[in-house]
């Protein structure tokens, strides 16, 4: 598609604020105006626009379409984005450690002492934050959580607008964890830092048995879309 417009602007709409083309309010794919909750993430959203060339790429449009999804999928049924995210936390990828006691391999135990050094230390921060706890599993079968954690969880997921839950669904699929998504809230969390923990085994299973080209691209643009998550998570909040 060509570029159709000259001008974008911002406009303050009621408690939010919409991207404007040439005057006209931008709109989701399904119709509703695309009202955001903050200036900083309507201006995101119409630096996606101002930079595109004179043809348009949609795959440049990563803010515009969380915020989409807020709109259209979150906003109207926040308890099922509530539960999605409530499933990353039954399985939270920072959980689930090696176990070298049972296999008795060496690369088990190498896995897993990279997994305490590097995961311990972000899990009982929150678990010290929330005022929870986590059971952490040696191996893959999964095994529940806490139902007063979970319960905790949910009422806490329950706090946030449907913006930063959009984004943080985002962070959790990319990260098949709750605990790295709930950590992208916090006005201080580094999520290159972050995106190092999620990716921690697939790093690890390179350096074991060789990075393969196809594969570290894959982890590359998954990592943009993480990042990406984590922005769209602060602008919504600013």
């Amino acid at each position: 598609m060509k570029r159709f417009y000259r001008e974008v602007t911002l406009t303050e709409v009621g408690a939010g604020w919409q991207v404007a083309l040439d005057s006209r309010g931008i709109r989701t794919a399904t119709g509703a105006p695309q009202i955001v909750p903050t200036q900083a993430l309507a201006a995101a959203l119409a630096s996606e626009w101002e930079q595109q060339g004179d043809e348009i790429d949609p795959a440049r449009f990563i803010l515009r379409d969380m915020a989409d999804f807020a709109i259209e999928q979150v906003a109207p049924d926040p308890a099922a984005a509530i539960a999605t995210l409530l499933r990353y936390a039954e399985t939270d990828t920072l959980c689930y450690r090696a176990d070298p006691v049972l296999r008795q391999a060496q690369d088990d135990r190498a896995l897993y002492a990279r997994q305490q050094a590097e995961w311990e230390p972000l899990l009982r921060a929150i678990e010290a934050r929330e005022g929870i706890r986590f059971r952490r599993v040696s191996g893959v079968m999964p095994r529940p959580q806490p139902a007063e954690t979970l319960e905790h969880l949910h009422t806490r997921l329950d706090s946030f607008d449907a913006f930063t839950l959009a984004g943080m669904q985002a962070a959790a699929a990319l990260a098949a964890s709750l605990c790295i998504a709930l950590e992208a809230t916090q006005p201080t969390c580094d999520p290159q830092h972050l995106w190092q923990l999620a990716s921690l085994e697939e790093v690890w299973q390179a350096e074991q048995w060789g990075r393969e080209p196809m594969a570290e691209e894959r982890r590359t643009r998954r990592g943009e879309s993480f990042l990406a998550a984590c922005r769209f998570i602060r602008l919504a909040g600013q």
